[in-house]
C-alpha cells in the first residue's frame, strides 16, 4: 500500500510537469532559438558546413518554420510522456518507461536552454531540479526493488536545490526577475518597495528551508512551509494575471505555468507525508 501511494503521487506530479510543458510547446513557444540562433556557437557550422551566411540563416522563414516544428514535436513527446506517467502506475511497460525517460531528458534540455538564455545563472538551472528530476524519480520508484528511503532523500535534495535557486534570485544575488516583483505587486496589491522587501525575506527563508528539511524532528515543519510556498508561487501566475473580462485568454496564457509548477508544492507535501509515515496508513 505504501508503494502504491507514493508511485501514484509521483505519477501525478510527473504528469503535471510534462503535461504543462506539452501545452507550452504546442500552443506557445520554447527557448530553442537561444541555442539555434547563437551566432558565436553555430556560425562556424552554418557558414563552414552548409555554406550559408549567418544573415541568410537567421532570416530564412523556412528555418524558422523548422524550428517551430521541432518545438511542436517536442510538445507531442511531452504529451506522450505525461500520459505514460499516469499509465505506468498501473503497468510498468517498457514503452511507458521510455516515454517518461524521453520526457525527463527533454525537461533537462529545456533547463539548459533557459540556463543559457539567463546568462548561465546557476540559480536558473538548479531551480528546475524538481521539474526535470521528478520523472526520473518516478522511473526508479516503479522498480520492484526500489528503496523508498532513498526516494525521500532524493526528493529532499530536489526540493532544496529548487528553493535555493528561487532564494538566490529573491535575495538579489542575481538580478531579481521583473516578473517576481510584478506578480507580488499584483497578487497582494502592495508597493514595489514592499514587494522587493517581501521577496528578500522569502529568499532568506528559502535558504533556511534548504537546510531545515534535512534536520530530524523539525524537517516536517520546513516541508509544510515548502508545500505552502510552492503552491502559492504556482497559483500566483494566474492570480496576478487573471482578467475576468478576458478570462479565456488569461487561462490559455497562464494556466499551464501553474500546472507545471504545482509539483514545487506537491513534492514537498509528498516528502512530508513520507517523513511522517502517512503512506503506511491504510
Amino acid at each position: 500500500m505504501n508503494r502504491k501511494y507514493i508511485i501514484s503521487f509521483l505519477a501525478f506530479c510527473s504528469c503535471l510537469i510534462l503535461g504543462g510543458r506539452a501545452y507550452q510547446y504546442l500552443f506557445w513557444d520554447a527557448p530553442f532559438r537561444a541555442f539555434l540562433w547563437d551566432e558565436d556557437l553555430l556560425s562556424p557550422i552554418v557558414e563552414g558546413v552548409f555554406n550559408t551566411s549567418w544573415h541568410d540563416y537567421v532570416t530564412n522563414l523556412n528555418v524558422d518554420t523548422w524550428i517551430q516544428r521541432l518545438i511542436e514535436l517536442n510538445g507531442f513527446l511531452f504529451l506522450l510522456a505525461a500520459i505514460s506517467s499516469v499509465l505506468i502506475a498501473r503497468s510498468n511497460r517498457w514503452f511507458y518507461r521510455m516515454s517518461i525517460y524521453t520526457g525527463g531528458v527533454l525537461l533537462f534540455i529545456l533547463a539548459l536552454l533557459l540556463y543559457k538564455e539567463k546568462f548561465f545563472h546557476n540559480a536558473q538551472l538548479i531551480e528546475h531540479s524538481i521539474q526535470f528530476g521528478v520523472p526520473f524519480v518516478l522511473l526508479y520508484a516503479v522498480k520492484e526493488n526500489a528503496n523508498f528511503s532513498k526516494v525521500k532523500v532524493v526528493l529532499k535534495i530536489l526540493i532544496a536545490l529548487t528553493f535555493v535557486g528561487h532564494g538566490l534570485y529573491a535575495l538579489g544575488f542575481y538580478p531579481i526577475p521583473g516578473n517576481f516583483v510584478d506578480m507580488t505587486i499584483r497578487s497582494l496589491n502592495v508597493s514595489e518597495d514592499f514587494a522587493v522587501n517581501m521577496l528578500y525575506i522569502a529568499g532568506v527563508l528559502d535558504l533556511i528551508l534548504a537546510v531545515g528539511i534535512f534536520l530530524p524532528k523539525v524537517d516536517k515543519y520546513f516541508l509544510l512551509y515548502a508545500a505552502f510556498w510552492g503552491l502559492a508561487t504556482a497559483f500566483a501566475r494566474i492570480v496576478a494575471n487573471f482578467n475576468i473580462d478576458y478570462y479565456a485568454d488569461a487561462l490559455h496564457q497562464y494556466i499551464y505555468q501553474v500546472v507545471y509548477r504545482l509539483p514545487h508544492g506537491l513534492i514537498p507535501l509528498l516528502a512530508y507525508l513520507m517523513s511522517n509515515n502517512w503512506m503506511n496508513k491504510d
